[in-house]
């Protein structure tokens, strides 16, 4: 998993593999996205849901301590 290979409509491309979580949270804030939940996902990570009101939902994977972004794309229901 990588963050570099993702697009999410509203960001520039992620030009790395991670990030801090503070700095993808700005992102994706900055962007009109929002948090709307939570869940425990595979490996002790972490899965994180963003809604916006225009762009599709965007799944993101954390760190186990949720100080780092794996990867984040579009959540498909």
């Amino acid at each position: 998993m990588t963050l570099d290979k993702h697009n999410i409509q509203g960001l520039a491309a992620f030009t790395s593999k991670t990030l801090p979580s503070s700095d993808f949270e700005q992102l994706m804030s900055n962007a009109e996205y929002f948090e709307i939940g939570t869940a425990p996902a595979q490996g002790g990570r972490i899965k994180v849901w963003w809604s916006h009101d225009s762009y599709p939902r965007v799944e993101s994977i954390y760190s186990p301590d949720k100080n780092t972004v794996l990867t984040a794309a579009y959540h498909i229901s």
